[in-house]
């Protein structure tokens, strides 16, 4: 069965299994397992930041940062398609007590401009805007890269503003990868940064969250209280380790195979529309007449899995896994 329904299904290869076994141990909530430790160091050190935190989950970094850089009432202002909003169960309201502006924009993106209008003005009758979330890339906007010089000009906006910015860098990445960028270059306008180690690095499990001494100290605090503390999680790190060092560049060939699929939808008579295809995210529409149900029915019993993204949107996420599996895809894609 070839898996296209996120690249979170990957599983470990041997090598990382290998790094995992071999990792050494400790006790990470006391603050001594040196496997968390050298992950943390490492992955602060390459994108520019004083200090980074290992956490189960996306979701749970994400949620963290929010957390530390708001003190509610207040408001988070972000993109109608971000994570934050649609999948993360309501955490911004559960865990934060903020109120959520939403933003339109261009698959996920919105400029300064934008964000300065969203602001909200210091009057009592509303919560205070205290934070502007970026998901880059971004997930439903079909693997969409934001404008570096548009993220510098929201970052010299929410200085100005005495706002805090975050990036939701799930996928970032793949981002950096696709557009070539300097990794401390890249990550230097935000104050927090959540990067997801289990989507297209191909762990198993893990997270990081980065940012300043103090930031990560604070956040210390909320992962505890969110049930995120791990004792012996230096197995994971280690993996987390091998990704860094392995399995970054590689990311290239799955935006390639996102554009090989693409470029054969597109010769579909029943396709309607396919967002551009940027990195390993591909959403299409179907016709109006063509049922997605029956269409992901059929993939799946043709030996394909994909998922819905409302409508008749449908999604492909292509990842390491797929290794030798291009030209049985692309044979039945061109037959369904």
């Amino acid at each position: 069965m070839i898996d296209l329904r996120s690249d979170t299904v990957t599983q470990p290869s041997k090598e990382m299994k290998l790094a995992m076994m071999e990792a050494p141990l400790g006790d990470d909530v006391l603050g001594d397992d040196p496997s968390i430790i050298e992950l943390e160091e490492k992955a602060a050190s390459k994108l520019g930041k004083e200090a980074a935190l290992f956490c189960p989950s996306g979701t749970m970094t994400n949620q963290i940062a929010i957390k530390v850089h708001s003190n509610a009432p207040g408001e988070v202002i972000c993109n109608e398609l971000s994570h934050i909003y649609w999948y993360e169960g309501g955490g911004v309201m559960f865990n934060s007590g903020l109120s959520v502006k939403l933003i339109g924009g261009d698959r996920g993106r919105f400029t300064a401009d934008m964000v300065e209008k969203a602001i909200n003005a210091d009057d009592v009758h509303f919560p205070e805007s205290q934070l502007v979330s970026i998901e880059n890339t971004c997930n439903k906007g079909g693997g969409s890269i934001w404008d570096q010089e548009e993220v510098k000009k929201i970052s010299k906006l929410c200085n100005q503003k005495n706002i805090s910015l975050h990036l939701d860098g799930a996928r970032m990445y793949n981002a950096i990868v696709a557009s070539q960028a300097d990794e401390k270059e890249f990550a230097a306008p935000y104050d927090s940064i959540s990067l997801c180690l289990s989507k297209g690095l191909g762990c198993p499990v893990g997270s990081l969250l980065l940012g300043s001494k103090e930031f990560i100290y604070k956040a210390r605090r909320i992962r505890k209280v969110l049930g995120g503390g791990m004792r012996q999680a230096g197995m994971l790190a280690a993996a987390g380790k091998y990704a860094l060092e392995n399995n970054i560049e590689r990311l290239q060939k799955d935006h390639q195979n996102a554009l090989s699929i693409g470029e054969l939808l597109r010769k579909k008579s029943y396709i309607k529309e396919i967002s551009p295809v940027e990195t390993n995210i591909l959403i299409f529409e179907l016709e109006d007449g063509r049922s997605a149900e029956k269409y992901i029915a059929d993939l799946k019993n043709a030996g394909i899995l994909a998922v819905g993204m409302g409508l008749q949107k449908i999604r492909f996420v292509t990842h390491l896994d797929m290794e030798g599996q291009m030209d049985e895809l692309l044979e039945i894609v061109s037959r369904t």
